[in-house]
C-alpha cells in the first residue's frame, strides 16, 4: 500500500466501552505518521470547546433526566461542530483522519439500545453532518464481561446504564456489520498488539480495494 492512499482518508474505531478504542485510535495515528502521512486523531464527542461542553452534559451521571432524542441530538451537534471546525480542514488539508466513535456509535446506542432505531439515526445524520460514513468503520467487539471488567474506574452516565442496555448496544454494532459494507467488525478480545496487527490488516485491506 501507498502513502498516497492513506491521505484525505477518514477512519473510525467503534465499538462498546471498554472495548480498547482510545488505545487502537492512538497506535493507528501512530502508524500512519510512520508511514510518511500526517495523521490527526479526535474523539466524538469532543475536541472542540463547543463539543466539550456537549461532553460534559452528555456523560455526568448526574444528567438522568436526559432522554434518548436529547441524547441523539447532542451527539449529532457535537459532530457537526468537530466536522466544521477540524475534520473538514484536515481532510482537505490531505490528513489521515482517526475518529474515536462517529454516526456508528449513535446508531449501537440511542438507535439500537435506546430503541430510536439504526434508520432513523442514519436519516437524521444525513441531514445534519457533511458526511455520514467514513472510508472504513472498524468495530471492536467484545462480550459485556470483558468490557465491563476492563472500566476499572468511575463510570460516566452512558455507561452506568445497566447490563441489558450494553447488551443492546453491542447488539446494534453486529447489525451495523451485517448490515453496512463499510463497518468492519473484529474480536476486541485478544492482546493489544494483536488486535493493532488486526486494525492495520483490516485498514490495508481496505486501501487495496479502493475503499470500496
Amino acid at each position: 500500500m501507498t502513502a498516497d492512499a492513506l491521505k484525505g482518508r477518514f477512519i473510525v474505531l467503534d465499538g462498546p466501552d471498554g472495548c480498547g478504542k482510545s488505545t487502537q485510535v492512538r497506535l493507528l495515528a501512530e502508524w500512519v505518521r510512520g508511514r510518511g502521512v500526517k495523521a490527526v486523531g479526535f474523539r466524538d464527542p469532543g475536541d472542540t470547546a463547543v463539543g466539550e461542553k456537549i461532553r460534559d452534559i452528555l456523560l455526568d451521571p448526574e444528567h438522568v433526566a436526559l432522554g434518548t432524542r436529547a441524547e441523539m441530538l447532542l451527539y449529532m451537534a457535537a459532530r457537526a461542530q468537530l466536522w466544521e471546525e477540524k475534520i473538514g480542514p484536515a481532510l482537505d488539508a490531505g490528513a489521515c483522519v482517526v475518529m474515536d466513535r462517529w454516526v456508528s456509535s449513535t446508531c449501537a446506542y440511542q438507535g439500537c439500545a435506546g430503541g430510536f432505531g439504526i434508520e432513523n439515526v442514519v436519516r437524521i445524520a444525513g441531514d445534519c453532518l457533511e458526511r455520514v460514513w467514513p472510508d472504513l468503520t472498524i468495530v471492536l467487539d467484545v462480550d459485556e464481561e470483558t468490557a465491563a471488567a476492563r472500566m476499572n474506574r468511575q463510570l460516566d452516565r452512558m455507561e452506568q446504564k445497566g447490563r441489558e442496555y450494553h447488551r443492546r448496544v453491542r447488539q446494534g454494532y453486529l447489525e451495523l456489520a451485517q448490515n453496512y459494507e463499510a463497518v468492519v467488525l473484529l474480536d476486541a478480545g485478544v492482546s493489544i498488539e494483536s488486535l493493532h496487527a488486526k486494525v492495520i490488516e483490516t485498514v490495508c485491506g481496505r486501501a487495496a480495494a479502493g475503499w470500496k
